[in-house]
């Protein structure tokens, strides 16, 4: 009896704590599931935040790289500014040595001056050419190089150290990689260009009876690397700022791209030549317009023999190219806006191409002027930056004719 008594009521117990572990686990397994959802929605932001790049290539990223390379580029226009300025000042030659980091401090003392003012006259154009000159004289040629050197060294950390920083933010996509890597790469190549054409101009040349001056190969070389940097660099700005316009593609749009571009190839050339102009001083040879002295041809056009030398080494042939290269792209700009009038245009393509237009008048006005004056200096500047303005709207006029992306 005792013992049935003892066995019902063990029994009764395990139920009652049966029944209670199962209602609290009813009760708990809710909370258990909340919290493990909770922690596997933790664990995959943590993850996805871990392998996600610092920025992903956007409109609004394009925008800031597109800014920063205008910049660039205005950059670039201001060292060949201030390039011509200080090949027209004959200051190209003042300092006669090169380093990279230990000539961006001037001279500070007199002792200092004076012994960089000995070191100049050692070479042919003090010897030549500025025997005479003194020291406050030598130092404005020198302040006008030590200028354009650093203006040079500005313009590499511009676009050197951004593209470090937008690299590390993820900014760049894979071809945009390759565009700035060259784009780098071609400054240190314009600086180190920069330095091979002064020593052309500090060579003894016993067999020469010139004046010193830099070779005219190597000066319209550095020109032509710092243009084309310019136009690379303003190009892709240009094209990441200005969304393509929806162009039928007829065939009147695409004779009016191919007319365009060629039209831009012949602005380029032209600033090109005025290169062998400046580096010969072939501007100084016949000041009169239209005719060369009291003839169309003149008779020294092919004095040198072969006749092809004639094209770079010769003052009067070189100023004759340019001469025709200038109305020649004066023509050619007067074409393209006449053939554009033929068609509908967006708004930003019209105004492009009237401007660059009528800046081709307005250089060839600038050109005639400074060879009837005798090329003096700062409308000779005015006319070299002239080009630069004038290639700039070249570039605008491709940006704004150019094809969707696909």
């Amino acid at each position: 009896m005792l013992l049935s008594s003892l066995r019902t009521s063990i029994f009764c117990s395990c139920r009652s704590a049966a029944k209670g572990f199962q209602q609290s686990g009813h009760q708990r397994a809710p909370q258990l599931r909340r919290w493990l959802v909770k922690r596997g929605q933790s664990t995959i932001t943590v993850e996805a935040g871990a392998s996600a790049p610092a920025a992903v290539p956007s409109a609004s990223t394009n925008r800031i790289l597109g800014r920063w390379l205008l910049g660039c580029s205005g950059l670039v226009v201001g060292a060949v500014v201030l390039g011509g300025v200080t090949r027209l000042t004959e200051s190209g030659l003042s300092m006669v040595d090169w380093h990279l980091v230990r000539e961006m401090r001037p001279p500070q003392s007199n002792a200092e001056w004076e012994a960089e003012f000995s070191k100049y006259q050692q070479f042919p154009e003090f010897k030549i050419m500025n025997h005479d000159m003194t020291l406050p004289e030598f130092k404005f040629i020198f302040y006008m190089e030590w200028g354009h050197r650093m203006w040079g060294r500005l313009v590499g950390l511009a676009y050197v150290l951004p593209t470090v920083y937008f690299w590390r933010k993820g900014y760049f996509t894979r071809s945009m990689k390759g565009k700035v890597l060259g784009l780098c790469g071609f400054v240190f190549f314009q600086g180190l260009l920069g330095w091979y054409m002064v020593k052309s101009g500090l060579e003894d040349k016993p067999e020469s009876h010139d004046v010193p001056r830099v070779s005219q190969y190597r000066l319209s070389a550095h020109l032509g690397s710092a243009l084309l940097l310019y136009c690379a660099s303003l190009w892709t700005g240009l094209t990441m700022l200005l969304p393509a316009h929806k162009l039928a593609e007829t065939k009147h749009i695409t004779q009016l791209r191919r007319f365009a571009k060629g039209t831009g190839g012949l602005v380029f050339l032209t600033a090109l030549s005025g290169a062998f102009v400046a580096g010969l001083d072939a501007g100084l040879v016949y000041n009169s317009f239209p005719k060369m002295g009291d003839r169309w041809i003149p008779d020294d056009l092919l004095a040198f023999s072969p006749a092809l030398k004639n094209v770079f080494e010769n003052p009067t042939t070189v100023q004759f190219d340019h001469r025709i290269l200038g109305i020649s792209s004066m023509t050619a700009m007067t074409g393209l806006y006449l053939f554009s009038r033929r068609m509908m245009l967006p708004r930003r393509a019209k105004i492009a191409i009237s401007l660059l237009t009528a800046m081709a008048y307005g250089q060839v006005a600038l050109g005639i002027s400074t060879l009837l004056l005798y090329v003096p200096t700062p409308l000779a500047a005015v006319h070299q930056s002239g080009s630069v303005a004038l290639l700039s709207l070249a570039i605008w006029v491709l940006a704004e004719l150019r094809k969707m992306p696909k």
